[in-house]
Formats: C-alpha cells, structure tokens, sequence
C-alpha cells in the first residue's frame, strides 16, 4: 500500500489553484485521464492544500459509510464558514451536527413535504404567469427568483413583501460572490478593499435583517400554529425533555442562512440545466410534457436527476481525515483532505453506459447503482432538502411544460459551465425561449 499522496498535476500550486477556482470540471477531467481513479491536487488556502480525489463507486461507499469521527465533513468544507457560519448544518462534526440534522429534520419529512406542496405550486403558477410566449428568458436568473421565494415564504416564513424584497438582492449578492473573496478570508486585511469590504458590508446588512426577523418572531404569540422551519426551531426547547436547550439567535442565524443559500440556489441551477437539455431534446421533451399532464411525478424527477447527473451543480462532498486512515488502498495522513468527486462519478462509463446521452429512463429502469450517483452527498451528510428539492422541481416543470415549449433562441445552443460561488451554472444563464402550447399535447415547432 502507499504511504504518500497518489500522484497528480504537476503544475504549480497556484496554477492548480487558479484552475480549481474558474474551470473545475476541465481540471478535474483532464487530472482523471492522466493520473486514473484516485490522484491528489495541490492547492493555496483556503482550498485544501493536498486535496484527494476520488470517483470509484467502491471508493465513494467506503467515504460515506466510515465513522463521521473519522472523517470531519463539516472541517472538509471550511471555505464556507464565514458565509454560513460555525454552527451551520453543513459545517460542524460528530454530536453538534447530529443534533443540528435532529433539529431540522423534522421540517423536510414526507408529511411536511405534503403540507409545502400546495405554497410552492402556487409561488411557481405567480412566477410562470409572468412569462411571455414567443419571449426569450434567462432562465437561471428566472429560477433563482422563484426557488428563492419559495425558501423565503415556505422554510423562512416570511411572508412579508417588504422584508422579502430587502433580503432577496443581498442573498443574490452572496450568490453571485466573486471566487476571488475567498481568499479575502485567509487574509482578513483584505476586508478592507474592494470585493472583500463589499462582501463584508454585505454579510453584515443579511445578519442585521435575520437578527430583526429572529427577534420579531420570538415576540410572535402563535409559533405552535406555524409549520415554516424558523417556527419549528425557535419551538425547540419548549417541551419537555430538559435536554433540549433552546437555540441562541447565534445558532438561529447560521442555521438560517445555511437553508436560505444553499435550499434555493442548488434547485435553480439544477432547473435551469434542465430545462437547457429539455430545449436540446424535443423528444424527451415532449415526454415530459405528457408525464406534467398525467401528474406522473416519477418521470419528471427522472428528467430532473438525469440533468443533475449530466450537468453537475456541486462538484464534489469533501471529508478531513482526523486519523491517518487507508482508503482504496491508499493510505494517507490526517488532516488530508478527500473528496468524492460528483463531476467524475456522474460521467463514469462504467457506471452509466451512453454517458453523454441524455437519458432520464436509466433512473426508473433500475440501471443507476448506489454510489454513482449523489447529488445530495451521501451517508449521515446526506442532504436534509433533498427530497424537498426534488419535489419542488417537479412542480415547476409541471407548471412550465403544461403551458410552454422550450427552444434555443435563433442561433441559440447548449451553453456550458461557469462556477459562480461554489455551484457550476449554464454560462450565459441558459437562455430558452418559451412558445405556448397551441393544445395541451402538441409541440410548437
């Protein structure tokens, strides 16, 4: 067995860097041709400094099947802790995140699903009633709005237009954050300048709003009525187990922002990419369409998995070593950093034959193994929104695919990928023009 890092990119740190940063699927790609399954990428902090990548599907089983002791996912993805905040879901370890996952899931439970269903068809019908036939849309920009009001009116609470449209612009800012303000974080001095002292003044105009709602609700006298998460959190602590101890405003916060991000911006992107290989396949298209008539969710949740397995939103779940610990064979050292690679696992053809097919009948026909594809990451990380997201992206490709059909603008194609923050997003917004169904069947040609 190896005892040193498996081999990698030779170039140098900061070129790794800047490639891992601005064209993440191209290196990771290239990287996988050249060195296989398993190779190491030497990057600058904030990222990992020697980060190991793997994409075997055993090798994924054996990541998310270890100990969360062992394996520290919330200090794996420390570049997110001065956005989300120290205590957020996605960020702590072992007892504190067990309790943050017992916190939150009972708000994304089957029966709460149900209960949301309802609120998210109809913010979905007042989005797509905007929209105009024989007009060109972007469709990212689209799906950020009402996947984020969504998050507002239903998870958040808030129902309020006045405080929705104050938070929306500066959450879109935190969204579209410029790669670069991550390392305004390794060297705080940088807060004092251009993007960074804008990010700053723009993380602190987001708490002061949350800290003001936080409080307004506390005050409220009917918290045991609501059924949004802020209610279902600020409860916490009420009943009659002694053990539970009430959220602070602190953990109240962290934990807010964790779902106002990350719960709507992954759905847009993902909805955008679809709708983007749905202009690109008018066949599959039009079956769509016909499962959006016959309220057949399964096939709309194949198309939407189908396009989050060809145009993956999150490149990869990363884990820190707190032992040195011997995975695939490799040993290596604690505190190495290893992530299960989603880009390269999604496009194995030994996992899905035809892969750059677009083909949403391999997620009904049993074909897609365990560990080949997760979106969602995977073991105790697993995503607590995930089946809130999937079922919020089949209401709105129901209610888009019953009125329009999607096409590429004249001279329009499929547009590739761009990272904005963390997520991987169509590069120019994916631009569809949408034409209204002359009959309740028919494609407009």
């Amino acid at each position: 067995m190896s005892t040193a890092f498996p081999p990698g990119p030779r170039v140098p740190r900061a070129v790794q860097t800047l490639l891992y940063a601005k064209w993440r699927g191209l290196l990771l790609n290239t990287a996988a041709r050249r060195y296989g399954d398993v190779f190491t990428l030497r990057l600058v902090p904030p990222y990992a400094e020697n980060l190991v990548v793997f994409s075997r599907p055993e090798h994924i089983r054996e990541i998310f099947a270890a100990d969360p002791a062992d394996l520290h996912a919330g200090e794996g993805n420390r570049l997110l802790v001065h956005i989300m905040g120290s205590r957020s879901v996605l960020l702590t370890d072992e007892q504190e995140h067990a309790r943050a996952r017992r916190l939150l899931m009972p708000a994304f439970t089957g029966s709460a699903l149900h209960g949301y269903r309802s609120f998210v068809e109809a913010i979905a019908k007042a989005h797509i009633d905007q929209w105009v036939s024989g007009s060109t849309v972007t469709a990212l920009d689209r799906m950020n709005e009402l996947t984020l009001d969504v998050i507002m009116q239903v998870v958040f609470g808030m129902t309020d237009e006045q405080r929705r449209s104050e938070l929306a612009p500066l959450l879109r800012r935190i969204v579209n954050v410029n790669p670069l303000v991550f390392f305004g974080w390794k060297w705080p001095r940088l807060e004092r300048y251009g993007v960074w002292k804008r990010m700053r003044a723009t993380q602190t105009a987001i708490d002061t709003l949350l800290l003001a709602e936080i409080a307004r609700r506390r005050a409220h006298p009917d918290l045991d009525q609501r059924a949004d998460v802020l209610s279902r959190l600020l409860a916490f602590g009420a009943g009659d187990n002694p053990a539970d101890q009430p959220l602070s405003d602190a953990e109240l916060r962290d934990q807010l922002i964790t779902l106002l991000l990350a719960g709507h911006e992954t759905t847009a992107s993902a909805l955008s990419w679809t709708f983007q290989e749905l202009a690109a396949n008018p066949d599959i298209q039009d079956a769509a369409r016909r499962a959006a008539h016959d309220g057949d969710d399964k096939y709309l949740e194949a198309v939407l998995k189908e396009a989050m397995r060809r145009r993956t939103v999150i490149a990869g779940t990363g884990r820190k070593l707190t032992r040195d610990m011997t995975i695939g064979g490799v040993t290596l050292p604690r505190e190495t950093v290893v992530t299960t690679s989603i880009i390269l696992a999604h496009q194995r053809p030994d996992s899905y034959p035809d892969a750059a097919r677009f083909r949403p009948e391999r997620f009904l026909d049993g074909s897609v193994a365990a560990n080949t594809w997760f979106p969602f990451g995977g073991g105790v990380r697993r995503c607590i929104g995930a089946g809130f997201s999937l079922m919020e992206g089949a209401v709105v490709l129901r209610e888009v695919l019953t009125r329009f059909t999607l096409t590429f603008p004249h001279g329009g194609s499929a547009e590739g990928a761009r990272i904005r923050n963390i997520t991987h997003v169509p590069a120019h917004g994916a631009r569809i023009t949408v034409t209204a169904n002359t009959s309740p069947m028919s494609r407009t040609v």
